[in-house]
């Protein structure tokens, strides 16, 4: 793909392979400044270049998030698992470099940095001779385009990003209210309800909040109860008459003027959260409360909940790994 390289112009300014291709570009002209500098000498000037190169950490997650998705559609899924490993390790091999260079432990750093350039250069011939090419294959333009926006949110590794694909001129621009395009999906849309981001059917939604492990009731705009989810592990027990009853029915009096108290700081737009952590048969539970507000901040209810969270209390250090032992 040392022919792409070469003829990089054939692809317009900001089309994703000409911006990946740059950004390999981008790589080996930092390498090329990394192993000039005299470390010892000129720590800062090193510094800022390897924090440059980290930035390679947007290519891996632009592939990850944008481009091996659209590979899976066409039934390609080799990237998502090979290559997504090898990133992992690459970012593996950045992490060890960059605990020597925050503890300023500078004996062998050069060598792990000659580790990173060997995996980046590898990659980097996969990406120019395997990946990109039969990309072009597979995807088509509408493909190229409707992945700036992705692109966008995970950013690049410029300091400017590159120019929008397609460009688009002032006048063709069209508020998000207004943008009615229709976008291929994966999945058929029958039964299923539009949310803010996705569909969901509503044996889905059902199944979110029955295995979420948190106890959630919505109390509407009336006061009413109007939902809570029935987990297996409740902290608070409820039952099916609890729906349509108002709330203050539903606490016990020694707890009802704080709910109250709630309630009118919520209406009266002075406060949207309270939270309360207690004791309770042996667990610590985290209580919170949420003011549910439309599009023009008008009162829509209140959402409560409660989650256990001692275990999580006292979780210490890491866990990276799977142990189901």
């Amino acid at each position: 793909m040392d022919n792409l390289i070469n003829n990089i112009e054939r692809f317009p300014q900001g089309h994703p392979v000409r911006v990946y291709l740059e950004e390999n570009i981008l790589i080996k002209q930092l390498f090329e400044e990394l192993f000039k500098v005299d470390i010892n000498n000129d720590f800062q000037l090193f510094f800022n270049l390897f924090n440059q190169l980290s930035q390679v950490e947007k290519h891996f997650s632009r592939k990850e998030n944008q481009l091996f998705p659209y590979l899976e559609k066409y039934g390609w899924t080799n990237p998502s698992q090979g290559m997504w490993a090898f990133h992992d390790q690459i970012r593996a091999e950045l992490k060890i470099v960059r605990k020597r260079v925050d503890e300023k432990d500078l004996d062998n750093i050069l060598n792990d940095l000659i580790v990173i350039f060997n995996s980046l250069s590898q990659l980097m011939l996969v990406e120019e001779n395997r990946l990109l090419p039969r990309a072009m294959d597979l995807l088509n333009e509408e493909d190229w385009k409707e992945m700036y926006e992705g692109d966008c949110e995970i950013g690049w590794m410029f300091a400017t990003p590159p120019a929008q694909y397609p460009p688009k001129a002032q006048e063709e621009y069209v508020h998000p209210s207004l943008d009615t395009k229709k976008r291929k999906l994966s999945f058929s849309l029958e039964d299923r309800t539009h949310f803010d981001e996705g569909y969901l059917t509503m044996e889905q939604v059902n199944f979110i909040f029955k295995f979420l492990p948190v106890d959630i009731t919505y109390v509407d705009e009336n006061d009413k109860v109007v939902f809570y989810n029935r987990g297996d592990d409740r902290v608070f027990p409820r039952s099916a008459g609890i729906i349509g009853r108002e709330v203050k029915f539903c606490h016990p009096p020694k707890s009802v003027d704080q709910v109250l108290k709630i309630l009118e700081e919520f209406k009266a737009g002075r406060q949207d959260t309270a939270e309360f952590w207690i004791e309770f048969k042996g667990k610590f539970i985290h209580i919170r409360y949420f003011a549910i507000r439309d599009d023009e901040r008008n009162y829509k209810g209140v959402i409560e909940m409660s989650q256990d969270v001692t275990e999580i209390r006292a979780l210490e250090g890491q866990k990276r790994l799977l142990d189901w032992n």
